[in-house]
């Protein structure tokens, strides 16, 4: 059942939002939580394009990595994400269903959420300066924390499945293989990512098929 803005909830989060110029606040309030959330999923295509471009840059650095020294392989890891980024932002515009709304209440939380690995970084440099090879498990560490909150913004237990599975396993493959694990663990996430995405897909055509239907 869809829950109005007028929710407690829902009206702590639309007084967060700064209306656009022409739009009323009373037009900022005929959102509803279902039908935000429904936008943020269909716009972004669950968060999929993300998922398969950042899962082509490892797959990439963990090939690379057998060609060339780990402290420069590491390196390759942490600036991954330049050339993942663009690859992500355009396979969202050809992969989802329209664009979200300016005034979508839960704008500026994905925007939160999308760059709140930032914060993690300061623990992938430690890694870095302890020993290069395991920077893919601070990685993939901060990666699975940071997939959490969007279980509850995609309304989908994938990534609560997809954010344990990165953390934990990458932490088991670096206890098994040690210093010799940065490889598998990248090619572990890029699986991981890959096995996750299809199902992202299709959990947003379902919204979407959904509030279309509405």
């Amino acid at each position: 059942m869809s829950t109005t803005l007028e929710h407690p909830l829902a009206s702590h989060l639309s007084t967060a939002v700064v209306t656009p110029p022409g739009r009323s606040v009373m037009d900022a309030q005929s959102w509803t939580v279902d039908r935000a959330l429904d936008e943020v999923s269909a716009s972004s295509a669950g968060g999929a394009p993300f998922l398969i471009a950042f899962g082509l840059t490892l797959f990439l650095a963990a090939v690379a990595s057998f060609f060339i020294p780990v402290k420069i392989a590491a390196w390759v890891v942490l600036f991954q994400g330049n050339l993942a980024l663009p690859l992500a932002f355009w396979l969202e515009r050809v992969m989802s269903s329209g664009r979200m709304s300016p005034d979508n209440p839960f704008k500026p939380l994905s925007v939160l959420m999308a760059f709140s690995q930032i914060v993690g970084l300061p623990a992938v440099f430690l890694a870095f300066n302890l020993h290069p090879a395991y920077v893919p498990t601070a990685l993939a560490a901060v990666g699975g924390a940071h997939f959490l909150p969007y279980a509850w913004l995609h309304r989908t237990r994938i990534y609560t499945v997809v954010g344990i599975a990165v953390s934990i396993g990458a932490f088991a493959i670096a206890m098994v293989a040690k210093r010799q694990s940065f490889p598998w663990v990248l090619f572990y996430m890029s699986l991981v990512y890959w096995v996750a995405a299809p199902w992202l897909v299709l959990h947003a055509r379902r919204l979407t098929i959904a509030r279309e239907a509405h």
